[in-house]
């Protein structure tokens, strides 16, 4: 049995995803450094240090998430932390398109089936996915906890309110995915609530990324606070919360 706690970050070969490696490995873990691909996850892996190890994960391939767990299983044999982070915002936003451009070419009149289905895959599909792969390992685990990386642009209550910035730009792909994930958090911790697992979904912000176009206002180390905080929970913790560094925010 490894004996220090173990987290798998998915998404980690860049962006927040590899500050989240980096801060949790600074907190004493050992990290696995999901990545779709292989090579750029190792090359992350040696950029976060020593305690860190690639592991080669698309959250939208169920041959990937299962050789991937049968890994965790084999080489490392435990499991303590969860971090649902691979995203993607979209497949067809060209360069130079604004966010407002591309917003109208994606409102539910006039939205491709085929972009909201590639978004959903990897946003919703793939984080229950590799949720259900890890369970077991997670469940064996002293004080397991799950965090999936959300997006204050999926809250229903925000967005219902005529006076909310972004309201505009609410649509059926990267936010609507965000509000789906919000709602499989809710249920993971509802499932889970007896278990002592907890499951909390963090924004971290608009930040400075490859998913924004690297448009954010944020430093990446802003934008992985909230996630590690939620890594880290304590026994006496919420579950079933959504929040950012400032606080709750409202679903």
């Amino acid at each position: 049995m490894h004996n220090k706690p173990v987290a798998l970050v998915t998404g980690a070969n860049q962006g927040i995803g590899l500050q989240i490696a980096k801060d949790l490995v600074a907190h004493g873990f050992t990290v696995l450094v999901g990545s779709r691909n292989f090579e750029r996850g190792e090359a992350a892996a040696k950029e976060v240090g020593p305690d860190a190890r690639a592991i080669q994960l698309d959250v939208t391939d169920e041959n990937s998430i299962v050789a991937a767990a049968k890994r965790i299983r084999s080489e490392i044999g435990r499991l303590d932390v969860l971090v649902n982070n691979a995203a993607i915002s979209n497949t067809r936003l060209q360069p130079g398109m604004s966010v407002e451009e591309f917003a109208k070419s994606t409102r539910p009149s006039v939205v491709s089936l085929d972009e909201l289905r590639a978004v959903f895959e990897t946003n919703v599909f793939g984080v229950v996915a590799v949720t259900q792969a890890m369970l077991p390992l997670l469940r064996e685990a002293p004080a397991a906890r799950i965090v999936n990386v959300s997006s204050g642009v999926g809250s229903l209550t925000r967005n219902s309110d005529p006076a909310y910035p972004w309201r505009s730009i609410f649509g059926p792909v990267y936010p609507a995915s965000k509000t789906a994930l919000n709602a499989m958090t809710l249920a993971m911790a509802i499932e889970l609530e007896s278990t002592g697992i907890k499951v909390n979904a963090a924004c971290p912000g608009f930040t400075k990324t490859n998913l924004n176009n690297y448009t954010g206002t944020q430093t990446v180390e802003e934008g992985a606070r909230e996630p590690v905080r939620l890594a880290l929970l304590g026994s006496d913790s919420p579950t079933g919360t959504f929040s950012n560094n400032d606080g709750p925010l409202p679903w």
